[in-house]
């Protein structure tokens, strides 16, 4: 197989690389060429180009199975020393701690990736060239040696980061295709699982290589380790994840206790994906949900919209597991649960909220909470009125996104709360027909259709509430139609009457 988007490096006079070298001097210069990248030297410029010319023309120079060991006693620990020179090249390739640097640093970081890249491309072909071989168990030894660091390296610099370019981009992407090819995986998901049940699979392998990066000390150093993390841990799903939950769990709770908001939310992320793919007996065993949970729920006081989402997102999936052991016994007043206490903090919040992304944020995962509780919702009522009829007053954008949302979340709590809605008739009834009149006169920007959906909205919420109130809301809007001049509203207002009289039962 001819290497492809590699040049040959030409023989430099006065190397120590001849044409044909002999088996006990293969492992002497990759020696040499791992001290001078894991050395201090690895940081001059010199240095650093002449062994990685070095490692190309040794590689393109080895033939054969002479990489793998050979069949020979002086070459037996080859695949380690490979090893050991993926993770030095890893490395070399890493971007630096963040410090602020400007865009040179991030430059020279993804010319060392491309660099890197095209040496593991040669590296891997030699692996793929030697399959039909007589040292199958060498260069299995070979591959499982290589796979991780190589993996690492291509995750961390085919995404789109500040430290990538479009060519490392590029590279990366080619040694991750590369990768699955010789190690004949069909996809990320099977080279970390296991393409079969009898195959064990490269995510602890990935997960042990990441560790030393991922504590307290240490995660920050290299920046690109949390989105490998991350990113590796979103290709594995139920059932191959919760075998790994001691290994995944502590990383992600670290990554989310961080005080910069990108980190924050790529923790919950990561938190989000462990509480969707790993069992609730797992996450409930030694109490890992409750830790989840309250490292969750702190959160919920960052005014930061994205950490807001992603927070609630996670905890509605979160709230079927924490009660998943609670059992009403019918003899006592039902137990509040963390879907109550949740609840109860976001409506807090969305009183005198005033920042129209929080806002919506909060007025978008509202009908979710209520659906949540159901008729146990009648335990915040108050609160919830204050906050809907706040809502429905206050212009929020052309997408009118938070009001609707609101309009949403009215008409289910109506449907679950229906005998503590008639008391509210008089409160509702005025703040739905206030929206009505604000909306059908707006002058505002806002699209046709975006009106014609909140009327639509506010109508079946006048509706609903006519029903709740046995009929009352009928006959207190026949005044209104006497006297009221906007054909929207006029409109919008018979609609309830007509489905009021076609309502069987009606006035019972």
């Amino acid at each position: 197989m001819e290497p492809h988007g590699c040049r040959e490096c030409p023989s430099r006079e006065g190397s120590s690389l001849p044409g044909e070298r002999a088996s006990s001097d293969l492992g002497q210069a990759l020696s040499q060429i791992l001290h001078h990248l894991s050395g201090l030297d690895s940081r001059r410029g010199k240095a650093r180009n002449a062994a990685l010319q070095d490692l190309s023309a040794l590689i393109e120079a080895t033939e054969g199975d002479e990489p793998f060991g050979g069949s020979g006693t002086s070459l037996r620990g080859m695949p380690e020393m490979l090893g050991q020179v993926a993770k030095a090249l890893e490395k070399y390739a890493a971007p630096p701690k963040e410090q602020g640097g400007g865009s040179d640093a991030h430059s020279e970081v993804a010319e060392k990736a491309a660099a890197v890249g095209l040496l593991f491309l040669k590296l891997l072909r030699k692996v793929g060239a030697a399959e039909n071989s007589l040292v199958c168990p060498a260069r299995k030894a070979c591959l499982r040696l290589l796979a991780g660091p190589i993996y690492i390296f291509a995750v961390s610099h085919s995404l789109e980061q500040a430290w990538t370019s479009p060519r490392s981009q590029d590279v990366a992407g080619q040694v991750l295709a590369l990768l699955l090819q010789v190690t004949e995986c069909a996809s990320v998901a099977g080279f970390l699982h296991g393409e079969n049940e009898d195959e064990k699979g490269r995510f602890t392998l990935i997960m042990g290589l990441l560790k030393p990066d991922l504590n307290k000390e240490t995660w920050k150093n290299n920046p690109a380790t949390k989105h490998v993390f991350s990113w590796t841990l979103q290709q594995v799903t139920r059932p191959w994840l919760n075998q790994h939950l001691e290994r995944i769990l502590p990383p992600s709770l670290l990554i989310s206790d961080d005080y910069q908001t990108e980190n924050k939310i790529l923790g919950v992320h990561c938190l989000h994906h462990i509480v969707l793919n790993v069992p609730a007996a797992d996450l409930l065993q030694y109490n890992r949900a409750q830790v989840v949970y309250h490292a969750l729920f702190n959160h919920l006081y960052t005014p930061e919209h994205h950490l807001i989402q992603a927070v609630l997102l996670c905890l509605l999936d979160l709230f079927p597991v924490l009660e998943k052991g609670l059992h009403w016994k019918g003899d006592a007043a039902r137990p509040t649960t963390h879907c109550d206490e949740v609840l109860q903090l976001i409506l807090t919040h969305m009183e005198p909220e005033h920042r129209l992304l929080l806002r919506r944020t909060y007025a978008r995962n509202l009908p979710a909470f209520v659906k949540r509780l159901g008729i146990l919702t009648v335990r915040h009522l108050k609160r919830l009125q204050r906050v809907i009829i706040g809502y429905l007053e206050v212009y929020d954008g052309p997408e009118e996104e938070a009001r609707l949302k609101i309009l949403e979340t009215l008409k289910l709590l109506m449907q679950y709360t229906w005998p503590r809605v008639s008391c509210r008739l008089v409160v509702l009834l005025k703040a739905l027909l206030k929206l009505l009149c604000d909306v059908a006169r707006d002058p505002s920007l806002t699209p046709e259709p975006i009106k014609s959906a909140l009327l639509e909205e506010a109508t079946d919420c006048l509706i609903l509430l006519d029903h709740c109130s046995q009929g009352r809301v009928k006959g207190l809007l026949a005044k209104i139609l006497q006297s009221c001049e906007d054909s929207k509203v006029v409109t919008c207002l018979r609609k309830v009457q007509q489905a009021s009289e076609g309502a069987p039962g009606d006035g019972t």
